[in-house]
C-alpha cells in the first residue's frame, strides 16, 4: 500500500525534513521521509476527502485490543497531546499520512507492532 499526498502535503512535508539539522534527525524522520517518497502525489484538488492529511482530524482503531484513537495532524510546531493535537513527526503520525478511512494498516508503534483501521476522516473542504 502506498501513501497518497496532495503537492502540497508533499512539499511541506519535504520541506520539513530537510530543513531538520541531521543531529535531531529521528528514526520516524527517516521513515516519514521513505514514505513520502513512494507516495502517489495528486494536485490539491483530486485527493480523495477521506484521506488523512496535514492538519486532518482521524479516528483509529487498534485492531486487537479495540481502543479507540483520535487526533487531529499537525505539524510538530502545533502538536499538543493534551489538545489531541498529533505531530506528522511521531511514530502514529509516520504511519497514517497518506492513508484513507476504512484502510487497515501495521506499523511498529512504540508499543510494538499494531494492526491499526481507520474509521473516519475529516478534512477542511480545499478552497477551489
Amino acid at each position: 500500500m502506498k501513501p497518497t499526498l496532495t503537492k502540497t502535503d508533499y512539499n511541506t512535508i519535504k520541506e520539513l525534513i530537510v530543513n531538520t539539522p541531521s543531529h535531531l534527525v529521528t528514526k520516524e524522520i527517516s521513515m516519514l521521509a521513505k514514505e513520502i517518497e513512494k507516495a502517489k502525489k495528486v494536485p490539491d484538488s483530486k485527493i480523495e476527502a477521506q484521506v488523512i492529511r496535514v492538519n486532518s482530524y482521524f479516528e483509529v482503531q487498534d485492531v486487537a485490543s479495540g481502543k479507540l484513537l483520535s487526533f487531529q495532524l499537525t505539524l510538530p510546531k502545533n502538536g499538543n497531546l493534551a489538545d489531541k493535537k498529533l505531530s506528522i513527526l511521531s511514530p502514529l503520525g509516520v504511519a497514517l499520512i497518506g492513508f484513507q478511512e476504512g484502510m487497515e494498516i501495521e506499523w511498529t508503534l512504540p508499543g510494538g507492532l499494531k494492526k491499526l483501521k481507520i474509521l473516519s476522516v475529516k478534512n477542511a473542504v480545499p478552497a477551489e
